[in-house]
Order: structure tokens, then C-alpha cells, then sequence
């Protein structure tokens, strides 16, 4: 049985490590810890949401803080959470996902509290780290609720801990590390394959041939300038050609090949259904590019393609959230009605075993020190870094602030 040890000293984390607030095993900034780490605990870092009416607007200007967005304006996004009487299911399927985490680890015999804290909504990450401090677990390590590499996705989650362990004046006493993003973990990508498989069997066996379903894989569309500067800077060891959207859409890419891959193999007459990697959800002003195409854009042209039914795949997402909730079942479901085509939106991961399954042996990756080549990886692009690459995932817009579990800066 591996045992949390509580009260243990730790290395205060100073301007001398290339890694600031992390463990001693980290600290020293290679792509992989390949050394046996005794953590005191996780911490589940969520993006939070309202729970009520009358948490709406105050949660949206903390989702904005330091745009000057206009409540005004906000109200524009607070009819899509007033839809469903304010309440984000968000907050539910951390709590969900926690209690599924903690008894995988007791299942295993893993004796390591989980705190959960959130960026923009009760529980606050403070709240988790301060209450994990004062159990006299030091030394945590962070799993953050989002699989893939851009500012939004990780290195914000990454400054988040930074930021905690500064304004709560444990810097030096608690540190946090990160599991790997889990893009490509077999344990995240089997859901999506049962999902799509699903989907493609049910229209083909409803009659509809396999040249007329197409599957759009959904994610969150970012501006492009995150985009490209997604994962690891161009001129380091680490950096591959990702291309102009960077790892963010290559990761997706490759994610999306690996699920129609599987579902070829298992549905006859699948390997002629075609794919595309489609992105919802933007927000910004008009002028400043995003990713694109937009989900709704495409499927309103599938029609003239000769498509009859379309599998959506919220492939972005670790769970059914608000931007899948209105975004895909209720936006992109009324432009297939229009578009006069048959739709089916596949799950998202949520608690399936499988997921949950791969969560902790992420966990058990930095526990056992686990070399890299040993750990499982569904695309060529994984198994992804333990410890964030210098620069990693830039925000162009507010430049660089402390970050944990990466590289400087």
C-alpha cells in the first residue's frame, strides 16, 4: 500500500530551480520524472460555474477579470446558463469525478486524499491548498480538468498554482506538480471510440449508407495566436512541426485518427465515413482570429456533400458541460434539424471506469517514477511532457507570469 506522509518537510522551491514550486524530483525541469515521488496528495483543478441565478454575473466577471467586459455584454453568454436556471453542471461532475477518483484509488489501495478547488468558482483552488496545507499535505500533485496543451487548456491552470501558492504565502512550503496531458492516454481516448462506434453502427444499421454519415469532432475553438504558440516553443528539444495551429489542433488531429481508426476496425463499411476537426464556442471581438470552421457553419453545408447523418463528437471535452450542453446539444442539434440531417451527439468521458481508470494510472506514473517509454500513449505525438517545456503555450496578451510545473518562464 503507498501511504501519504503527512507533516514531511519539503525543499523550499527558490529562484535556483529551473522549475519553480515544484518537488525536488521536478524541480531540475526534464520533460519526464522518471523518479519515484512521494505526494502527499492530488489536487483536481476544475474551471468552476454557477450553481444559481444569482451566481451567473458574478461568476462571468470572474471568468473575464481584467477585460472590462461590461455586465452588459455578459448578460450576452448569461442567457446560455439562465436557459438551464443558472446552474452550471460543471461544479456536479467535479464532485462526480472526485468521488469516482478517490474510490479508484482505495480500489487500488492508494492512500492519497484528493482536494478539489476551482479557477473561477467555489471551491477555490485557495480554499484546496490551504486546507491541504493545514492537513500537512505539502507536497501535491495537480491534475487539472483538460486534456490538451494551449494557454486556456494547461499553462493558465499551471499559473493558477503559482498564483494560489504566492497570495496564500505557501510558496516554499507546498509544492504542486502536473500529470502529463492526457490527450492521447488510452483511457481518455476509449470513451470517444465507444461513443463513434456506437454512433456509425446505429446510422448504418437504420439504412443510412456508410458514404453519407460523417463525423465532426468538436473542441473549443481558441485565437490563433494561442494556437500557434501551443506546446513547446519552436527551437526547443522537445518542439515538433505542428503547423500553423500548433500542438493544440495536432493533438486533436491525431486524437480524431486514432477514434476513426478503431471504429473502421470494429463497424463494417466505417472505413468510408469521412471526418473533420470543427470548433465552437468563441467568444472575443470579431476582428481577432480564432480556429475555425464553426461547428454549425459546417454542418449546414454537409447537406450538398450528399451527408444524410452526422455523428458529433465533443472530442474537446472531458465532460458534458454548458459549451456542450448549448453549444452542441442545443445549437448544433437545431442546425442538423435545419440542415434536414440526422445528428447523434456522443458522450463525453464523464466517469466512465475506463477514464477514471486512466486518471489514476496517471497518478500512479509519478508515483512509481515510470520511464517514459513504458507509459501508454494512443499517438505518436505522446506520451506528453511531465513538466512543461520553456514558454510553453504563451498568452500573447497578458505575456508570461509565474507558472508551476513547467519550465521558466
Amino acid at each position: 500500500m503507498t501511504s501519504h506522509a503527512n507533516g514531511r518537510t519539503t525543499t523550499d522551491t527558490g529562484s535556483n530551480d529551473v522549475v519553480p514550486f515544484a518537488s525536488p524530483a521536478a524541480a531540475s525541469g526534464g520533460a519526464h520524472v522518471e523518479k519515484a515521488v512521494a505526494y502527499d496528495a492530488i489536487l483536481l483543478a476544475g474551471f468552476g460555474g454557477p450553481e444559481g441565478q444569482d451566481d451567473v454575473i458574478p461568476f462571468l466577471r470572474n471568468v473575464t477579470r481584467g477585460r472590462g467586459i461590461p455586465d452588459e455584454r455578459l448578460e450576452e453568454v448569461a442567457h446560455h446558463y439562465r436557459h438551464f436556471g443558472g446552474v452550471s453542471p460543471i461544479n456536479a461532475q467535479n464532485r462526480a469525478l472526485k468521488a469516482a477518483l478517490e474510490a479508484e484509488l482505495a480500489r487500488r489501495g492508494i492512500d492519497l486524499p484528493v482536494y478539489w478547488g476551482n479557477r473561477n468558482w467555489a471551491p477555490y483552488l485557495e480554499e484546496a491548498v490551504t486546507d491541504a496545507a493545514a492537513a500537512g499535505d505539502v507536497n501535491l500533485l495537480g491534475l487539472a480538468t483538460s486534456a490538451y496543451s494551449s494557454f486556456s487548456s494547461c499553462r493558465q491552470y499551471r499559473e493558477d498554482f503559482a498564483r494560489v501558492l504566492i497570495e496564500t504565502e505557501l510558496a516554499g512550503t507546498v509544492t504542486i506538480d502536473k500529470v502529463r496531458q492526457f490527450f492521447d492516454h488510452p483511457g481518455f481516448v476509449q470513451p470517444f471510440i465507444d461513443g463513434v462506434r456506437d454512433a456509425v453502427a446505429g446510422f448504418i444499421a437504420e439504412g443510412v449508407a456508410p458514404g453519407a454519415v460523417r463525423v465532426l469532432f468538436s473542441t473549443h475553438s481558441i485565437p490563433t495566436a494561442d494556437a500557434e504558440r501551443s506546446g513547446p516553443r519552436a527551437g526547443d528539444e522537445r518542439h515538433r512541426e505542428f503547423g500553423e495551429e500548433g500542438a493544440y489542433a495536432a493533438q486533436h488531429r491525431a486524437v480524431a485518427g486514432v477514434v476513426m481508426a478503431a471504429v473502421a476496425a470494429d463497424v463494417p463499411g466505417a472505413e468510408q465515413i469521412g471526418w473533420d476537426l470543427v470548433y465552437q464556442s468563441r467568444s472575443g471581438p470579431p476582428t481577432q482570429p480564432w480556429l475555425e470552421p464553426d461547428v454549425n457553419d459546417v454542418i449546414a453545408g454537409l447537406p450538398s456533400t450528399g451527408i444524410e447523418a452526422v455523428a458529433i463528437v465533443p472530442l474537446g471535452f472531458m465532460s458534458d458541460h454548458m459549451e456542450v450542453l448549448w453549444d452542441l446539444d442545443t445549437e448544433a442539434m437545431e442546425a442538423a434539424a435545419e440542415a434536414g440531417i440526422r445528428a447523434v451527439r456522443t458522450p463525453t468521458p464523464g466517469v466512465d471506469p475506463a477514464f477514471v481508470a486512466g486518471l489514476v494510472d496517471l497518478v500512479e506514473e509519478r508515483l512509481n517514477g515510470t520511464p517514459a517509454e513504458q507509459r501508454p500513449h494512443a499517438t505518436e505525438l505522446g506520451p506528453w511532457f511531465d513538466v512543461c517545456r520553456p514558454a510553453c503555450c504563451e498568452n500573447v496578451r497578458a505575456g508570461f507570469k509565474p507558472a508551476a510545473a513547467g519550465v521558466a518562464p
